[in-house]
């Protein structure tokens, strides 16, 4: 196996030789608030505990290949134009590799900072296909690539190794993919070269469907239930359509279906747990532990039930668009938590300045936390908001088996409840600050439906008080959220409605108010 150095120069080499090693694990739809780090609890005892754990940490679209361009490219998804999961959606499309791809954090830590990269796993949802350089091409920044073709999976699927293609069968003890990313994780921390630091991304399959678990933990959970919390089976009277169509109470079988994917999903991350550990432990026997920081987090959050839909992802609630998010390494002391709110487009940023990479000579809207990590920030200057944008999808034609529901709808499930729509296009403001914690959302339909929520007295959104609350508050935030819908790097970066930096003008509304405030003002009289 050989390893391609970023480092031509001995000056290069010799400089870069004691800057810290980086890993982040992302995991593929992997929630935390129903419960998704329960069965991680070696990621749990050798990251969270040793480091810190975010528990304000969130995406900003939840969906896979717009929440994983983000990561990549420390941007929002209006300023990368990943929208969805399909390449017309610009996921992993031939203009995504032109536009953004040489860009990303990895090709920075490569080309610049002196890193040796190693990526193994699912990259974006349609990396492979081809019309946009099937496996054959390697995304600029990665000394060494094992890119997975294509979606999750955990059998009989294809690798692209440095742009060869690597097919794999339904042999656990050889093709499990989860492991096959361990072990060759493991190959990279025993061949790649010493004298250069080196970042290291694993992204793994778990706990994305199809739900395989390895044969030995295919009995594990077995009386496990999705949790019932409040939201849980509950009609979202008041929120958007999509929401409301959902049929509560839901039938036995769909409950027994989602019962029966959580069950799955967790047998799924006890080999996640174990990929973690062996990671951990030769980094430890390699003397290499106490320089590196390991991040751990997932592209978006997940459902079961809530609001009686099903499962999926997609939602602007907390359960889809909060991830696990936990960080050890130098300087971080160990058993912290962290209420101070970061987004996914933070973490490039973040990993350029651990690696002495300039961030503001980037175009990233995000911004690094190194200071939370370490201890230093200021928390009165820290952010008290981050962008969530959400383009909906739809089928042009009517599904047969629910001809009432009409064309627009996407994602249906048996008895005609459906996980998306055309119109489920929102933005959303999600604010966390000393005197607020609260998400303020508008939809682009003809409505402008609006939701608003306080999650301090209602963690599980169960009541929409968009109709409550003062109009003052709600132009506002209208004009928080335009604001951020057209920002792009420094701009993304400006004091939020709740900092006492923050300085609203009626007059600097936008010059000609727009179709969506005209018709939100209208729907406050």
């Amino acid at each position: 196996m050989s390893f391609l150095l970023g480092c031509v120069t001995l000056s290069c080499a010799a400089e870069s030789y004691r800057k810290p090693n980086i890993v982040l694990i992302l995991t593929d739809d992997l929630d935390v608030a129903i419960g998704g780090l329960t069965p991680l609890s070696k990621t749990r005892k050798l990251i969270g505990d040793a480091g810190i754990s975010f528990s304000n940490a969130f995406v900003a679209s939840p969906l896979c290949c717009p929440s994983r361009a983000s990561i990549l490219t420390g941007k929002y998804p209006h300023n990368h134009h990943v929208i969805n999961n399909t390449l017309e959606g610009n996921c992993s499309s031939a203009v995504w590799q032109k536009s953004e791809e040489g860009q990303t954090f990895p090709a920075l830590l490569k080309s610049y900072a002196g890193y040796q990269t190693f990526f193994a796993g699912k990259y974006l949802n349609q990396y492979g296909h081809p019309e946009a350089g099937g496996v054959e091409h390697v995304p600029p920044g990665w000394s060494y690539w094992v890119g997975l073709e294509k979606n999750s999976k955990y059998y009989n699927y294809t690798l692209s190794v440095n742009g060869k293609a690597q097919k794999h069968g339904a042999d656990y003890s050889k093709d499990y993919l989860t492991d096959v990313l361990a072990n060759m994780s493991l190959d990279f921390l025993q061949y790649k070269s010493n004298y250069q630091p080196f970042f290291m991304m694993v992204s793994t399959p778990a706990p994305h469907s199809p739900w395989t678990a390895a044969p030995q933990y295919q009995s594990s959970f077995n009386t496990t239930k999705a949790p019932r919390d409040p939201n849980f089976n509950v009609h979202g009277k008041d929120k958007h359509w999509l929401i409301r169509q959902a049929k509560t109470p839901m039938s036995n079988s769909s409950v027994q279906f989602l019962d029966d994917a959580f069950r799955k999903r967790w047998r799924t991350l006890l080999s996640v747990d174990d990929l973690v550990e062996k990671i951990v432990k030769r980094l430890e026997v390699r003397g290499e532990l106490d320089n590196t920081y390991i991040f751990f987090t997932s592209d978006n959050g997940y459902h079961t039930g809530q609001f009686s839909l099903p499962l999926d992802k997609r939602q602007l609630y907390e359960f889809d668009i909060k991830v696990p998010l936990m960080v050890r390494g130098p300087n971080i002391k160990p058993n912290q938590t962290t209420q101070m709110p970061v987004a996914n487009v933070d973490l490039g940023p973040t990993i350029l300045d651990i690696a002495g990479y300039n961030v503001n000579k980037t175009q990233m809207d995000g911004m690094s936390f190194l200071s939370v990590l370490e201890g230093t920030v200021n928390s009165s200057s820290w952010r008290t908001d981050v962008l969530v944008e959400y383009e909906g999808e739809g089928s042009n034609v009517t599904d047969p088996s629910c001809p009432l529901l009409g064309p627009g709808v996407s994602e249906c499930f048996p008895d005609c409840v459906c996980e998306d729509s055309f119109n489920n296009t929102y933005a959303c403001v999600r604010t966390v600050a000393p005197s607020a914690n609260l998400q303020y959302c508008e939809f682009d339909d003809n409505q402008v439906f609006v939701e608003v929520y306080n999650v301090t007295a209602d963690p599980y959104q169960l009541t929409n008080i968009a109709d409550s609350i003062g109009q003052d508050f709600l132009e506002k935030m209208n004009h928080r959220l335009m604001m951020l819908q057209s920002c792009s790097g420094p701009t993304c970066r400006t004091p939020g409605v709740y900092d006492p930096r923050y300085k609203f003008d009626p007059r600097q509304m936008f010059t000609s108010p727009s179709r969506r405030l005209n018709r939100l003002r209208q729907r406050m009289k």
